[in-house]
């Protein structure tokens, strides 16, 4: 009986590791309200604001601020720049401007790790399906994140959460290895390996997601507002979310150079996806369930870059508080 009740036990673990990682495949199910289709292309506008400046001749990025990107690709490999001078006053203060507009709504501002164990990347759903966009450091076990909701969502990993909601924003250099993405987007600072990012978080009880979601769009418009940056929102085809969303909003900023609105922030529910992996739960009633996880960008490397290419050297009046140069010079 014991030799059967061993070799039982045995043919158990490998039923649950294969069960495992098919489970690990599975993407959360869309929101009804997510509109069909799989790639950018597929995504509905919901509306617009502000108006495209009409510029004779529109500069890139590159062309306005100041940065290195030869220099960078010695020193680092390609996809690697330097933001010097003007540029980076510009840069920190857009950092610094979208904390303290976090915080005025009640988001808790930090400063996370960036380094985190696999456990953490699988609850968040970047693994297995992002895994070739992760950098490992291998001797260590540890992954760098392409986004702080890692570090926020790991926050409270294995708790039982009493109050509800709890908000974060975060600041933090990001990592991507950008897979797949050769010859694509090559021009400038716009896709690069490393960047900076402000994070908006939050936990909330089931109920209260939908209505979260909405909150976290209007926190990402007011910021981009005050910039005085012209942009449109779009709801996130369902075949374009990734694995753990079920809505994702996407806030597009005007390119004049490009001539194109392209991603500046995005807000997502994940519901209790990552809740359920990194086991993170309320109490409601008698019993212990997973909370809802929601996601969102305050701003980005890009802001800077869609300043700099809509302004043309001439910097937002809400940015002079915050360090800001009046113009930037080269």
């Amino acid at each position: 009986m014991k030799e059967e009740l061993q070799a039982a036990e045995r043919e158990l673990a490998e039923a649950e590791a294969v069960r495992d990682e098919a489970q690990a495949l599975l993407p959360n199910p869309p929101d009804d309200s997510a509109p069909d289709g799989f790639t950018d292309e597929d995504a509905v506008e919901i509306s617009r604001w502000g108006e495209p400046a009409a510029l004779a001749d529109p500069k890139e990025h590159t062309e306005v601020g100041r940065f290195d990107m030869e220099r960078a690709a010695r020193l680092s490999g390609s996809r690697f720049g330097y933001l010097i001078g003007d540029t980076a006053l510009l840069a920190l203060a857009v950092y610094r401007f979208a904390l303290d507009r976090a915080a005025a709504h009640g988001h808790v501002p930090m400063l996370p790790p960036v380094l985190v164990r696999e456990e953490a990347m699988y609850g968040t759903g970047f693994f297995p399906t992002e895994r070739s966009n992760i950098y490992a450091i291998e001797s260590d076990d540890l992954y760098l994140t392409g986004t702080s909701e890692v570090a926020l969502a790991g926050l409270h990993m294995g708790e039982v959460l009493d109050e509800l909601p709890l908000r974060y924003t975060a600041f933090s250099t990001n990592f991507r290895r950008e897979a797949g993405a050769a010859g694509k987007d090559t021009r400038g600072m716009f896709r690069v390996h490393q960047f900076n990012k402000v994070e908006l978080f939050t936990f909330i009880e089931p109920s209260g997601s939908s209505d979260e979601h909405e909150r976290l769009l209007a926190i990402e418009e007011e910021i981009l507002q005050a910039l005085e940056l012209p942009y449109r929102v779009v709801n996130v085809a369902a075949g374009d979310l990734g694995a753990p969303a079920v809505k994702k909003y996407d806030c597009e900023g005007w390119f004049p150079f490009q001539e194109r609105y392209r991603e500046l922030t995005s807000t997502s529910n994940t519901t209790d996806f990552q809740a359920r992996r990194l086991g993170v739960r309320h109490r409601a009633g008698k019993s212990l369930e997973p909370v809802h996880t929601l996601n969102g960008t305050a701003a980005t490397d890009r802001a800077v870059l869609a300043i700099l290419e809509n302004f043309q050297g001439g910097v937002p009046d809400v940015l002079r508080a915050y360090g800001a140069p009046e113009t930037v010079r080269r």
